[in-house]
Order: structure tokens, then C-alpha cells, then sequence
């Protein structure tokens, strides 16, 4: 599912969105190229100037939980992600998939490329057909809209990709996804989860293992299993945007899960055990979200929070290491407490407010 028209982009190289027209052009009725919907929410991103943040060579199936996948000729631009805007104010927030044929390079010498022919004729698409791409019609008034977005076509604009592929830790290095040093921590650490399998003293292996971050400073073992018979609530901390919190200890998490590392349905994942006894500021209270494999809206009873620049860094999920998809991570309340901002950004919020009034 290749186009042909692929400039080799690394982390770190300077990139132009093109115009509105010519991606336009490149794609068919329903907004897609090669099965990767363009959606409304990056529309206002043509003609700007971005930097690659990852290459997309591979991304998580959060469809069917199978894994990674293959993707071709696509980058992540900037940490840039999708609003909600048109697909009813969706607040998953997930990081947005750019194919190279709607990219060129902004390196001061141009592409250095013949634009070559898609691999497809193109038929070309309006900015109608990409609102009306946004929602399937429903069969009766009262049914839920089936939303569709990138995130719930992400399989369709992939290929299967085993774990034990050696060429996806290949790109991962020669593209500036992953560095040496993260490539033998990720590799250190799946090694000694596959150990903690293997014959008895699991108790043992898991003190050694804290043992030993303690030393250097690193995380406890984060593949344990919570401790709540019924999940607590705890009290509503009436976060907001802006709000700084503490994330509170793996210990006392793990005494607000279940056996299924579960507090009221939301999952305490292994990729949020790095993040604990930190201090974050809230980025945004979410109150919907698509369901990927299904596609209708998802509403919160209890809507969590994430936080600025927390998200799965792929380090420690099982099959899918290095994955770039850098999706947000859900916060329950009971999880975080309230501080006070840290000296320098009291700081600068004390600038802002004496220039805002000045």
C-alpha cells in the first residue's frame, strides 16, 4: 500500500504541508490515501512548516489489540494532534499521520524530487467529501453516528507486523525514532519480564529488580497486578486545565485496582509507572472519545484527565516496543493530588499576569 512518491524523511528534518489543492488531489471521495483518511482538523495545517517528530514506520493496533503494524511513507509532524473538531469534539487528542505525497521538504533546497505519479489514479476529493467522510449516515434517527477518523482506519492503512521483525529496530535507528541507549533499555527490560516467567521466586525477581532501579535511579518493576477487591473512588479534586498535580506512588496505585489493573473500568497501564511521584500540569478534562474498533462516541461518566507531556512512550508494553504513536494517557483523580506550581512556572505565571496588566 506504498504511494511512490516518498521522500525519506528522518526525525528532525524540516518539512512544508502542501497546499490544500494538492493534497486535495491526491486523494479518493472518501478523504483517504492508501486507506489513511486526510481529515477536516488538518486542513488549517496546509502550507505550514513543521519538523518530523518520528516516522510512523510502525504504530499499535488498538483496534484489536494485536500488536504493531506496518505503515509506509508516513511521519509524525511536531507532536501535532487532532482537535476533535469535526468528529464531535472526540478528546482522545491522538497524534496526527502525515503521508509523505502530502509533505515536501523545506530543507532550503527543495525536494531534490520529480513528483511522481500516485500510486493509484488519483480521482481527487473536496473539502465536502472530507466532512462527509467524517460520519457514516445512520440507518434510523436514534441510532449512534459512526465516526471515522484516522485513528479508527488505522488498520485498514497497515500492514501486520511481527514482533520479532529485526527490521523494524533497524528503521527505528537509522531514522532517529530510537537511540542506542533506548534500544538496549527497552531490549534489557523485555529480557528480564520474559525472566520473571520462567520458573518460581517471582517475589524474588521482582525485589531484585526494584533493588537494583533504586540504585540507578530508575522505575519499580511495572508489570504487577492491583490489589482492590471493589475500586475506590476517592475524591473529586475538580481539576482544570492549567491545575498542577503530584501522580501519587506505584504502591498506592496499585491498592486502587483490580486484579485486572483496572480503577472503574480505566486501565493502569505499565507505561504509566514511569510518570509516578512526578509533578505535571493538567492539559484538558476528557469527556468523549471514538471507539476505535466501533466507532460511536464514547461518553465519560467520570471524565479523567491527561496531563502536558505525558503519554505511552512504548518502553514497556509488551510486542509493540518503540511504538511512536505517543497516545495520551488517562488519569483518575484518585491517582493524582494537588500542589502547588513549581518555582519557575509560578514564575513565569507571575510575569504573564504583571505584562497582562501592565
Amino acid at each position: 500500500m506504498a504511494s511512490r512518491n516518498t521522500l525519506g524523511l528522518r526525525s528532525g528534518d524540516l518539512v512544508s504541508v502542501r497546499s490544500k489543492e494538492e493534497i486535495l488531489a491526491t486523494l479518493d471521495k472518501d478523504g483517504e490515501l492508501d486507506s489513511l483518511p486526510f481529515m477536516p482538523e488538518m486542513l488549517p495545517l496546509c502550507g505550514g512548516k513543521f519538523v518530523v517528530h518520528k516516522r510512523a514506520d510502525k504504530t499499535c493496533d488498538t483496534i484489536d489489540n494485536q500488536g504493531s503494524r506496518r505503515m509506509h511513507d508516513t511521519v509524525h509532524l511536531n507532536m501535532l494532534r487532532c482537535d476533535g473538531s469535526a468528529h464531535g469534539g472526540c478528546g482522545a487528542g491522538c497524534l496526527l499521520y502525515f503521508k509523505e505525497e502530502w509533505l515536501r521538504r523545506d530543507d532550503g533546497a527543495g525536494d531534490g524530487r520529480t513528483p511522481e505519479a500516485p500510486a493509484r489514479p488519483a480521482v481527487g476529493a473536496t473539502e465536502s467529501d472530507l466532512a462527509r467522510a467524517c460520519a457514516q449516515p445512520t440507518s434510523t434517527p436514534d441510532a449512534p453516528i459512526i465516526w471515522r477518523c484516522q485513528a479508527t482506519r488505522v488498520k485498514a492503512a497497515s500492514d501486520p507486523l511481527a514482533w520479532w521483525d529485526v527490521r523494524q529496530f533497524v528503521r527505528d535507528l537509522s531514522t532517529g525514532n530510537a537511540s542506542v541507549r533506548q534500544m538496549i533499555r527497552g531490549f534489557a527490560f523485555a529480557g528480564y519480564r520474559n525472566f520473571m516467567g520462567l520458573g518460581r521466586g517471582y517475589r524474588a525477581k521482582v525485589a531484585l529488580f526494584n533493588h537494583w532501579q533504586a540504585l540507578v535511579g530508575g522505575i519499580p518493576f511495572p508489570w504487577r497486578l492491583g490489589s482492590a477487591e471493589k475500586t475506590p473512588r476517592g475524591d473529586d479534586l475538580k481539576l482544570q486545565p492549567g491545575d498542577w498535580v503530584r501522580v501519587k506512588s506505584y504502591e498506592f496505585i496499585l491498592t486502587t485496582i483490580d486484579k485486572n489493573n483496572k480503577n472503574r473500568g480505566l486501565w493502569f497501564d505499565a507505561e504509566m509507572v514511569k510518570y509516578c511521584g512526578k509533578t505535571y500540569r493538567v492539559s484538558e478534562k476528557v469527556h468523549r472519545i471514538i471507539h476505535e474498533k466501533f466507532g460511536h462516541m464514547i461518553e465519560f461518566k467520570n471524565p479523567p484527565v491527561i496531563l502536558e507531556n505525558v503519554y505511552c512512550c512504548g518502553e514497556m508494553t509488551r510486542w509493540r516496543l518503540f511504538c511512536p504513536r505517543a497516545i495520551h494517557i488517562y488519569w483518575r483523580d484518585i491517582w493524582l493530588e494537588r500542589v502547588d506550581p513549581p518555582p519557575a512556572a509560578a514564575g513565569r505565571m507571575a510575569l504573564s499576569e504583571e505584562l497582562a496588566g501592565g
